[in-house]
C-alpha cells in the first residue's frame, strides 16, 4: 500500500480512536490483521464460550476456525447445516457468552458505532448479555459522520451482503438501495451507539487494512 495512504487511514483510525475512548469505549489500533489477529487470540484466552456475529470481517481473519481450533466453545449461528431452530438456538447462546466478537456496519469520526440489522441478535448481543465484546473493524468502515454512516451501509454494506446471502430484494439486483419493501429486506433494525452501553464491556480494535463490506 502506498506510504501516504496508509498515514491518512491510520489519522482516521486515531481520530476515531480518540472519539471513541472520550464516549467510553476502550480502543486498541493495529497496522496489520496478523497483529490484530494475535492480540484478539490473547485477548480470548480466559474465555470458554466466544459467540461470532455474522461478520465477513470475522470470517476474513478466519477467527472462527482459530478460537475453535485452540479449544473454544464457538457459537457459530451461520454454521452449515443448521436447521431454523439450532439456528435460534446459537443466537440465544450468544447471548450469554463469555466473549462476543463482532465487526460494525460503520464507525463515526465522532466515535459512533452504526449498524442495521435484519434479525436483530447481532446488535443485540453487542448491548447487553455477553460478559465482554470486541469489535473488530477496519479502516475502510470509518465515515465522517452518522449520515455519510447510513448512506454507506445502505449503499455499500447491504446490497453485496443481500446478494452474498441470495435474498430477492432490489439491491442485490442493482447495487443501490431503494428503501424497499420486500419481503426479504434486510434493513430493518437500526442502532447507534453514542456512547458505551453502561454494563457492557466494549473494545474496539481498529485494523489498517480493507476488511468486510
Amino acid at each position: 500500500m502506498d506510504e501516504n495512504l496508509r498515514w491518512h487511514q491510520r489519522q482516521l483510525m486515531e481520530k476515531t480512536a480518540s472519539a471513541l475512548d472520550k464516549n467510553g469505549f476502550s480502543t486498541a489500533l493495529f497496522e496489520s490483521c496478523d497483529e490484530a489477529v494475535n492480540f484478539i487470540l490473547e485477548s480470548a484466552a480466559g474465555s470458554e464460550s466466544v459467540g461470532f456475529g455474522g461478520s465477513m470481517t470475522l470470517a476474513q481473519l478466519d477467527l472462527p476456525g482459530r478460537l475453535a481450533a485452540v479449544g473454544k466453545d464457538t457459537l457459530v449461528h451461520g454454521r452449515p447445516g443448521l436447521t431454523a431452530e439450532q439456528r435460534r438456538e446459537v443466537m440465544q447462546q450468544q447471548l450469554n457468552c463469555d466473549l462476543f466478537l463482532t465487526s460494525t456496519n460503520a464507525l463515526t469520526l465522532q466515535g459512533q458505532l452504526v449498524n442495521i440489522d435484519a434479525t436483530g441478535n447481532r446488535v443485540g448481543s453487542m448491548f447487553f448479555g455477553p460478559k465482554r465484546v470486541i469489535v473488530v473493524a477496519g479502516v475502510n468502515k470509518i465515515a465522517a459522520d452518522l449520515d455519510s454512516a447510513l448512506v454507506r451501509i445502505k449503499n455499500v454494506v447491504a446490497p453485496p451482503n443481500a446478494r452474498r446471502l441470495g435474498f430477492a430484494t432490489p439491491c442485490a439486483k442493482t447495487g443501490l438501495c431503494s428503501d424497499c419493501d420486500s419481503p426479504q429486506r434486510i434493513c430493518r433494525i437500526t442502532t447507534i451507539l453514542d456512547r458505551r452501553p453502561r454494563a457492557t464491556e466494549m473494545l474496539v480494535c481498529l485494523i489498517n487494512e480493507s476488511l468486510g463490506y
